[in-house]
């Protein structure tokens, strides 16, 4: 037991502490079974642990690395045997809710899914929703910006985070709780954390705005014959479904044929139609909803806008539509991306990228889908070949974005395996001041180290 690890045995207990050895019976991530790598994992049980910790790790000039649910998907949580491993899943509480101003303050341990449960008993909804919600943490969510399903009603977390409480590399605390929609006193100081991945703080606890649980809710799956049929829907729905529309999932047929058929899902549409979307409406009055629903769809069956269309009758048959479009097993192992661009760009972006595949390897293939309402599509490139030809399919990847006004990563973040492609999207003064802050804030650059930025 090295010297340091003994000192944090000494401060906050061994049932605190999963030894090296223990943690190299776990995966490193939801994506790499690789065994985890550390020096030890502290799992403080409070903000003032984890401010002891962090004094700790400081006077040795230890590297930490936080994590939470290991789902996400470029290298964000990674660690090395150099590194301690700082995880909050002590920390897991809804510490309140406040009913008549809307809000809560969870601990950052508390994982996504239990959240929405324990919320949804108390009639509210906390809208932040995405497939990976049985794993991940409120606190990765805040650090990552996650977005998800529910972005072009509700927003991505950032919209959702009222206050949040950080450690800072040296152990200082700071608590900016605050839990009104309007505050503007100097300096919004919880932005600096939200999204920055671990690499300037380690958030601890949040405020989130709720909204009251929906009463009423419509689904379909519709097929269309092209992408200006899905933006007519989409403009259809937004005007006439009166802000109604929580969630506007768009499939390619690449991705569609891949998750459905005899190896993959049952296909709930013919599988030869080139885009289908998997529409969602929520409000509070059943009976209004589902005329204005029906009525919609109707409209664009008669315009020409909808090929086909099926709507679910029971809970189970909308769980199996969802189902196509966030079990994407089927599909992997793939190279996986997360890009967003102006939806006016989408088929140029995507016949350039199918393009550029065919000419690398005649049997490359892009499988796309995406919420595309808040820009965002995922791609799936396969063969994967093990991870050989990575370097080479992203550069195919994002240099299809040239010219388009996007962004290599929309929800996913930088971590490790975007830093080197993070000057496509953003410029050298903007990456500048992004370094800045890291040295103003964890000077010895023991937080998360080598992510996001040099």
């Amino acid at each position: 037991m090295t010297d340091i690890v003994k000192q944090l045995v000494h401060t906050v207990g061994v049932d605190a502490i999963v030894s090296a050895e223990r943690l190299h019976q776990r995966a490193t991530s939801y994506w790499d079974p690789s065994p985890t790598k550390a020096k030890c994992m502290v799992c403080p049980d409070s903000t003032d642990a984890l401010s002891q910790v962090m004094q700790i790790c400081s006077e040795y000039r230890q590297t930490v690395v936080v994590q939470g649910g290991l789902t996400g998907t470029v290298e964000g949580a990674v660690s090395t045997s150099d590194d301690v491993i700082i995880s909050l899943e002590r920390m897991n509480k809804i510490e309140s809710v406040d009913a008549v101003d809307g809000i809560a303050v969870i601990q950052a341990g508390a994982v996504m899914q239990t959240v929405q449960e324990q919320l949804a008993e108390q009639g509210f909804l906390f809208p932040v929703d995405f497939g990976a919600r049985g794993s991940a943490t409120i606190g990765g969510a805040a650090a990552t910006n996650a977005g998800g399903l529910n972005v072009l009603r509700y927003g991505m977390m950032r919209n959702l985070v009222l206050g949040l409480e950080a450690v800072l590399a040296d152990g200082t605390v700071i608590s900016s709780m605050n839990q009104m929609l309007k505050n503007n006193t100097g300096y919004d100081l919880k932005q600096l954390f939200i999204g920055s991945e671990g690499t300037l703080g380690i958030v601890t606890r949040v405020v989130v705005r709720l909204y009251p649980m929906c009463t009423s809710r419509q689904t379909a799956m519709l097929a269309t014959h092209s992408f200006d049929g899905v933006t007519k829907s989409l403009q259809a729905m937004r005007v006439e479904l009166g802000g109604t529309l929580s969630a506007f999932e768009v499939m390619w047929n690449s991705y569609y044929r891949a998750v459905t058929g005899p190896k993959g899902h049952p296909a709930p549409l013919d599988r030869e139609y080139p885009y289908y979307v998997l529409a969602e409406s929520e409000g509070y009055n059943s009976a209004e909803d589902d005329a204005r629903f029906q009525n919609l769809l109707e409209e664009l069956v008669n315009d020409g806008d909808i090929a086909d269309a099926v709507i679910p009758k029971s809970e189970k048959e909308r769980g199996a539509l969802w189902t196509v479009r966030e079990d994407f097993e089927p599909a992997l192992p793939a190279y996986l991306y997360d890009v967003s661009l102006p939806i006016r760009a989408m088929t140029t972006y995507v016949d350039r990228l199918s393009g550029k595949l065919s000419k690398w390897r005649s049997e490359a293939a892009g499988l796309v889908f995406g919420h595309i309402a808040d820009g965002n599509l995922h791609i799936f490139v396969t063969p994967y070949d093990d991870g050989e030809h990575h370097q080479a399919v992203d550069e195919i990847v994002y240099g299809c974005l040239d010219g388009l006004s996007g962004s290599i990563s929309a929800e996913h973040g930088i971590g490790i395996e975007k830093r080197q492609w993070l000057g496509k999207t953003r410029s050298e003064a903007e990456i500048a001041l992004m370094r800045t802050l890291k040295k103003t804030l964890d000077p010895r650059n023991l937080l998360n180290p080598g992510k996001v930025v040099d």
